[in-house]
């Protein structure tokens, strides 16, 4: 292990010098991909050096040990040596996981798209308390997000709802949310008390950056339209909406959150520039044979992943097994320990695979 982190070190003085090339600096696109290593490697090498500190300390405890006369001395170095050895074993840990392939994606910023499925009104209102819970998650982490476009239900909540969220490791962190919803729940419309299931779909895309994936603008159809709301109703009366249709891939994504018709269109493009990416990935990986159906990932969109089951106060995320009795918690943006416990049982897997391989 030590001459593989020896290896990143290196690696983190070499990209470090070149940042502050004037050829590099010149050049975005390799930029940006030299900034992101940088920031990547950063996070193992400062580990690194706290490990090696730790080392060179129980290197200096076992020689105060095997050669001081003096027994005071020695009885401070073996109090000393007691709690460096784990302090040892826990940096191990950490720098192990460190070291296990990250998804190139995790630090992208995301589009996100959440859609109510079966149960009518009340899926759309559980939709929009599927928005409310991320975007309170997005604020405690400090994260932003932005409106791209949405479809309000008659009832409230909404049929169809796309967010941008930029911000660190926003994909790394909410990749697994991907999947069908399910609430289990007496909807406020049932005057019988009976309980009714509903579903939502979360569909979480890396957002592509230009130098991702190279769209011809010549393959992509652009058509107009007037914003319109709940039930129809015209929001205005210019053709201020866009509507993008990839010629090629049949992919269409649109826009009617702005009066500008030109910021929605950049934020369509956006959209679908990510729908595009997300399809050539998946292809890449298929080729690769890299696409993992795994119990926390790369499943199905239509795979149900999670119930909130409100009269018992229970969320159980169905991949791994782990359930919390804290629903309001959860809705109110609280949903820190499944993204941490998806996060875990990813890195056992690809520790597995590494293993392995």
């Amino acid at each position: 292990m030590l001459d593989k982190l020896e290896a990143i070190n290196q690696r983190f003085e070499e990209v470090s010098q070149l940042l502050i090339q004037p050829d590099v600096a010149s050049d975005m696109k390799k930029f940006k991909s030299l900034n992101k290593e940088y920031k990547d490697l950063d996070k193992i090498v400062v580990e690194y050096k706290k490990y090696l500190n730790i080392l060179s300390n129980i290197d200096n405890a076992k020689q105060v040990i095997a050669t001081e006369k003096d027994e005071d001395f020695r009885e401070m170095a073996k109090e000393e040596l007691d709690q460096l050895i784990p302090q040892r074993e826990a940096m191990e840990d950490t720098l192990k996981e460190l070291l296990i392939p990250k998804d190139p994606n995790d630090s992208k910023d995301i589009i996100m798209e959440i859609r109510a499925g079966a149960g009518g009104d009340e899926a759309s209102i559980f939709a929009g308390d599927l928005y409310r819970m991320y975007s309170r998650f997005a604020e405690k982490q400090g994260w932003r997000m932005e409106l791209m476009d949405a479809t309000e239900g008659t009832s409230g909540g909404y049929k169809e709802i796309i967010v941008g969220v930029s911000g660190e490791d926003v994909y790394g962190k909410l990749k697994f949310e991907s999947g069908v919803h399910r609430v289990q729940r007496v909807p406020a419309t049932e005057t019988q008390g009976r309980i009714h299931t509903s579903v939502a779909s979360v569909v979480v895309l890396p957002e592509a950056e230009e130098f991702d994936i190279e769209l011809d603008m010549n393959d992509i159809r652009k058509d107009l339209f007037c914003s319109s709301g709940p039930g129809g109703q015209s929001v205005n009366t210019t053709y201020s909406a866009v509507r993008l249709t990839h010629i090629p891939t049949g992919i269409v994504a649109q826009c009617q959150d702005q009066k500008s018709q030109l910021k929605n269109f950049d934020k369509a493009l956006a959209v679908l520039r990510s729908r595009i990416f997300e399809v050539e990935l998946a292809k890449k990986n298929e080729a690769e044979g890299a696409q993992r159906k795994s119990m926390v990932g790369g499943g199905d969109r239509s795979d149900k992943i999670r119930t909130y089951n409100y009269p018992q106060g229970r969320v159980t995320d169905h991949r791994i097994g782990y359930t919390v009795y804290n629903l309001p918690n959860v809705m109110d943006g609280g949903i820190e320990d499944f993204v941490e416990e998806l996060r875990i049982a990813e890195n056992a897997e690809r520790l597995k695979e590494g293993a392995t391989a």
